[in-house]
This record gives structure tokens, sequence and C-alpha cells, in this order.
């Protein structure tokens, strides 16, 4: 089999932010001073520069500033990005752009400056409309401000915005899950992101896990509760944690789930690329350190690793992404993406039917059942290499 070379997105991560927040395992650093926004934006470009060769000739179908808190840096810094970027590559006509940002950072007059430069997806982290949740997951906003930062938003001609939600968080009952539902429904967002709290490793909650998590049968009856009522606001279940009105769907995210490319810059930023003339995909990363990076972008030496994804890992890899899509994939875009025959996967994919957690069409699509998207990571680790 052949690959065959899919659309192309640019993740631009931006690694500061006024506060760690103690279940974070980002690759986010606390704000000390004035940040470097000029020679940052000029890192950036010398990185990307670097990579350039790995796409010469490919149009870019979306791009997405992550961080940290991107919304710490100054409309003007995003917009020399964005010009210089767009002078490297093709970008494709009316192609989504996205800027996350954080409640605590918004301003009068910032969200017109993004609009102007580009941006047009916003992305907030606002995790619960609850002071009293808000304050135990260290966030520096409150439910005022979240909701200020979004009519802001509004206010500025953005109708295309996520609100994040997290749910299962320390303290909070059934009936305030699904209450933040309601006050961000109320909000009229494009898009919801509503995921449970997990305790990841190397964080300040996994050393010191807060009181009063709810247990694993109360945060099934949560996530339930919420889902119905996301349905019944018109947002379609797309993926795991995805919600999105009527073609509104994340397409930078759509990209990574469906195995397409990205190419990673900033410090600690992943790529991935499929390259053509040598049938292999690669993925590459970036030193993680913002001192580190600053210090060594555009040099071979800000290249954290390399990796050529072997034939065995590639089926893991594939399905870690389009698993979580409730359209699931075809096997014929398992093969133009992977370069591999289906056989290569026939055998897993009958012990995931066998056991209910897919469904595979006469036509060759497969589905995740309901059963199977309760146990993503089970049905995906069936992938995992001998």
């Amino acid at each position: 089999m052949s690959l065959v070379t899919p659309p192309l997105s640019l993740y631009v991560h931006l690694p500061w932010c006024v506060r760690k927040c103690p279940y974070c395992d980002f690759n986010s650093h606390e704000q000390r001073g004035v940040l470097p926004f000029g020679a940052y934006i000029d890192a950036l470009i010398a990185d990307l520069d670097q990579d350039l060769p790995l796409a010469w000739g490919r149009v870019v179908h979306s791009v997405f500033f992550g961080g940290g808190t991107p919304s710490l840096f100054p409309p003007e810094a995003i917009d020399a990005f964005l010009q210089q970027a767009s002078a490297r590559l093709k970008f494709a006509p009316g192609l989504e752009i996205t800027l996350e940002t954080n409640p605590g950072t918004a301003e009068h007059g910032r969200f017109e400056g993004y609009r102007a430069s580009g941006v047009n997806r916003l992305s907030f982290g606002i995790q619960s409309f609850d002071d009293g949740c808000l304050q135990r997951l260290g966030r520096i906003h409150d439910s005022g401000e979240a909701v200020s930062a979004v009519k802001l938003a509004q206010d500025a001609g953005f109708d295309n915005i996520n609100v994040d939600l997290m749910y299962a968080l320390p303290g909070q009952s059934l009936a305030m899950a699904v209450d933040d539902v309601e006050r961000a429904i109320a909000l009229q967002p494009a898009h919801l992101s509503h995921y449970q709290l997990t305790l990841e490793p190397n964080t300040v909650f996994a050393a010191r896990p807060p009181q009063g998590i709810p247990d694993e049968d109360t945060s099934w009856d949560i996530q339930e509760a919420c889902q119905v009522r996301i349905a019944q606001a018109g947002f379609e279940h797309y993926e795991v944690s995805a919600y999105a009105k009527p073609g509104r769907q994340s397409q930078h995210n759509l990209n990574y789930w469906r195995f397409g490319d990205y190419l990673g810059i900033g410090a600690g930023a992943h790529g991935k690329l499929t390259l053509g003339a040598s049938q292999s995909v690669l993925r590459r990363w970036k030193v993680k350190h913002p001192t580190e990076y600053l210090a060594k972008a555009g040099r071979p030496e800000s290249i954290g690793g390399d990796e050529t994804l072997t034939a065995t890992r590639l089926p893991f890899d594939y399905m870690l992404n389009a698993l979580r899509l409730h359209e699931g994939f075809a096997l014929d875009a398992f093969e133009k993406r992977t370069g591999l025959p289906r056989a290569a996967i026939a055998g897993r994919l009958d012990a995931a039917r066998e056991r209910g957690w897919l469904d595979v069409s006469a036509d060759g699509h497969v589905r995740p059942t309901e059963l199977g998207r309760r146990f993503t990571n089970d049905v995906v680790g069936l992938f995992l290499e001998d």
C-alpha cells in the first residue's frame, strides 16, 4: 500500500500562563516578569523555517494557538506571527484559526485585535461556573469574569466559540455539574468540550489529591446527565469529549483525530508529518523549556526528538485518534493514512467486534458501539504492539 498525503495543520505552542493549575500536565510555565513576546515570535518563525522542508508546497487548513495561555500574547504578536507564517506556507482560504484564551486575561479591545489579525475561533478555558469549584481548581478567574469574557468576544464579532468545561470536580454534585452545562449553553457557544477531571502524573493534584472528588459511579451519572442536556440544546456529540452545533466541529482537532498531518512549533510542540518520498510517518517534538527553546530555536539542537513510526506501531497511533470519533473511520482511510493493508488489523478488529466494542459495516466502515465508547482506552489497547 502507498501512503496518501493527508491535510496539513499548524500547531503553535505559547507556553506561559499566569499561574500553573494543580491539575495541569501540559507544558506550561508561570509568567515571571515581562514576557519576551517579540523574541518568542522570532523563535517561532526560525522554528517554522527549520521544519518547512518537511511540508514544501502543502496547504495549511487550520492553525491552533495552544498553551499555556495564548491570550497572554498581545494581538500585535499574534498578527506578526500569522503574517510571517502565511508568507511561508499556503493558507487555505477562510481557514480556521483558533486561539485558546483564559477568561482571567480578557481585556477590552483585545478580542477586536485578535479578530483583525485573522483569528476566527476562540476556545475559552472556563472549566466551571461555580466559584468554589474554580478556587479548588486553582483557576485565576471567577464565574462573572468567565461570562463577561465570552460576551466581550461576541461583541467583538466572534461567533465561533468553544467553552471548555470539566466535571467530577472536588466538591461537585450532579446538580452542580448540570448547572455548569446550563450556564454554558446560555452563552450560546458553537462548541462545547466537556471532560472529566483526571489526576495526571507529575501534577500537584497527583501528589496531593483534593478531597471530595466524585466516585466512579457518580462521575458516570454526571456524564450521562450532562450529555442528555447538551444534546437537548442541539449539540452533536461527535468525539469523546467534544460537542458541536451543526457544521461547527473543530476542524483542527478533526484533522488530528482523522490522522492528518500537523507541523508543531514552539516550546515542547509535537508534530506529525507524512513523508511521501520515504513512505513513512514522522513524529517530531521540540525542546520543552521556554528558555532553552528561545536559545536554540531554528537550530537542530531545538529538536527534542524524531521518531519514524514502524508498521507495528502505526495501527495503535491511528486508533488512538480515530476511535475517539463517533463517526469512526473507513478501512480505506486507514490504508491511505498508514500505508498498511486492512489485513494488518483484521484480527484485532475481529476481537473488538466479538467484545461488542466495534461495528464494521459491509462497506468497510468501523464505528465504536455505545459500549466501545465507554471503554475507549481498552479498545485502543487492542492495537498495541505485541
